[in-house]
């Protein structure tokens, strides 16, 4: 017996024991998740902190005896109107504020006038005339929540319209002070709908606009990281591990189901005022027109993606003839995107770069034809074979197409935006934009014994005198002057031959990247007539 006992106590205890291990365990865990989730986005925590800073403002009403003398019972509205208006946006919480103020003006004032008519009607009219009113416009507004316009933009305030007509056309049957009841409930809501916008735009603000903003960017970043882990994936290299390719090439994903967030954000981003870089009419709709652009390449890469995840491969030497060409397109379409990407984080112009890149992978598209039409023989013998990386090549000549449409798309969009002019990196930061990086001369050469009629001359002598700054002559060991004689031969179209020489001229446009690129003679611009030859000391 007393083992017995003994056993069950021990059973007991280890029951206990394991109760308090396991719950310790669950805490500790959704601890963990709840300070993952807060520092995945820490304006989740701001937020609530907010709704409850707005919710201590807006109690007032009650607690201050002047305040609730003056608004009684009905500031119970304020509190509501905080709790089902306040959003984690700057333009949710305006769309849902202005829908409630709007709506309930106006249904206030049309309950009030319903009232005083149904009670022309008598006694026994006025609760008829009341119920056809309630029901012609409760419908009226009901129906008119399927229109897409206005579901999209003016659900709310449709909403909140059927609710307070209803409730002050109804209430006011059974009392006589409609009027003081209407503006009551009118003045918490405009009081709570104030508090919540003052609190969501001046107390750390999260932005719809600059949410969508990011979010386009990131999911082109995205399609430049799939295209880098196909590439790896495809034809593989021992430079990238497997898990690393695999992390980027699931990244597109998350792009073919975000329609919904980016016509939300867009629509929501409308009502915000301008701050920032974002003006008051800051062109959102083609934010919508990019994404799309982005979320049709998304699904080529879904094509793609299958391909790669597919058993049946093209034959081995059949991949190693187009993985050159294949290689350069990829990688080409990936620094066009990663620019573009840039360029719409920074709001900044950068055309020429991305053309670049998209250039360069139609040069590689071009070579990959010709490496198909040499392999012509080989695909009439095994045609069924290769159909796998002659289909992904297609797929990825349909990707670059895609790439130049994003792109011609973001260059209207920065015109729209009024995206900045990227500056030239090559510029001297100490010298400034603006500043010579060069200066020189331009006098005719003078022939010989025939000095007095050099102005007849069909020589010209430019001389550069190429100075670099003095912060760089003391980081730069070696660092001279140098002067660069360049006489170019050819004859000017418009001769003034009165003057007794040319002027001297500023050759900064002309010379403006001698500091980093060697000098080389161009074709002479339309002013210009070639004669024999240019010489260059």
């Amino acid at each position: 017996m007393d083992l017995n006992a003994q056993e069950k106590k021990a059973g007991f205890l280890q029951r206990v024991k394991d109760f308090a291990n396991k719950l310790k365990d669950g805490v500790t865990k959704h601890v963990k998740n709840v300070h993952k989730f807060g520092k995945d986005d820490p304006r989740r925590i701001m937020h609530s902190i907010k709704v409850g800073l707005a919710l201590t403002l807006v109690s007032m009403l009650y607690y201050v005896r002047p305040l609730f003398n003056s608004f009684g019972v009905s500031g119970m509205w304020a509190i509501l109107t905080v709790v089902v208006v306040f959003e984690f946006t700057v333009g949710g919480t305006l769309s849902k504020g202005f829908n409630r103020g709007f709506a309930t003006l106006t249904a206030g004032v049309l309950a009030v006038g319903a009232v005083h008519i149904a009670r022309f009607c008598g006694h026994k009219g006025e609760p008829i005339v009341l119920g056809i009113l309630v029901f012609s416009l409760a419908a009226a507004a009901t129906f008119s929540r399927f229109f897409p316009r206005i579901k999209q933009r003016y659900d709310y305030g449709a909403l909140i319209f059927i609710l307070t007509f209803c409730m002050v056309a109804v209430s006011g049957y059974r009392t006589d002070e409609i009027l003081v009841m209407a503006y009551q409930r009118l003045s918490t809501i405009l009081i709570g709908g104030t508090i919540c916008i003052l609190v969501s735009i001046f107390v750390c603000p999260v932005w719809a606009g600059e949410d969508l903003h990011k979010m386009i960017a990131n999911n082109i970043i995205k399609l430049a990281n799939y295209l880098e882990g196909f590439e790896a994936e495809y034809f593989p290299s021992p430079e990238k591990t497997t898990k690393e390719t695999n992390s980027c090439v699931g990244q597109y994903k998350s792009i073919l189901t975000s329609k919904s967030t980016e016509d939300t954000l867009a629509n929501l981003a409308r009502w915000e005022p301008g701050h920032g870089h974002f003006r008051l009419r800051h062109p959102w709709k083609k934010y919508l027109e990019v994404a799309g652009l982005v979320r049709q390449c998304a699904f080529h890469f879904e094509i793609l993606n299958g391909y790669l995840l597919s058993d049946v491969k093209a034959p081995q030497d059949f991949i190693s003839k187009i993985q050159e060409p294949c290689s350069i397109l990829i990688r080409e379409a990936s620094e066009a995107l990663k620019a573009i990407a840039n360029s719409i984080r920074t709001m900044t112009r950068d055309c020429l770069c991305v053309n670049a890149h998209i250039e360069n992978s139609k040069n590689a598209i071009e070579n990959l034809r010709v490496a198909l039409k040499s392999l012509s023989p080989e695909i009439d013998k095994d045609l069924l074979e290769i159909i796998p990386g002659v289909t992904m090549a297609s797929i990825l000549i349909e990707i670059v197409n895609c790439v130049e449409k994003i792109s011609k798309a973001v260059e209207e969009l920065s015109g729209l935006a009024n995206f900045k002019e990227r500056l030239d990196p090559k510029l001297s930061p100490e010298l400034g934009q603006h500043q010579l990086l060069h200066r020189g001369s331009v006098k005719p050469v003078l022939e010989g014994a025939n000095e007095e009629k050099y102005n007849k001359s069909p020589h010209v002598l430019i001389t550069v005198h190429d100075e670099q700054p003095p912060i760089n002559e003391k980081k730069v060991l070696g660092a001279k002057k140098a002067r660069v004689d360049v006489v170019f031969d050819y004859v000017f179209d418009v001769v003034q031959p009165e003057l007794p020489e040319l002027p001297w001229l500023d050759c900064s446009d002309l010379f403006g990247h001698m500091a980093h690129k060697p000098l080389a003679l161009s074709e002479p611009p339309s002013s210009l007539s070639p004669t024999n030859s240019a010489i260059c000391n």
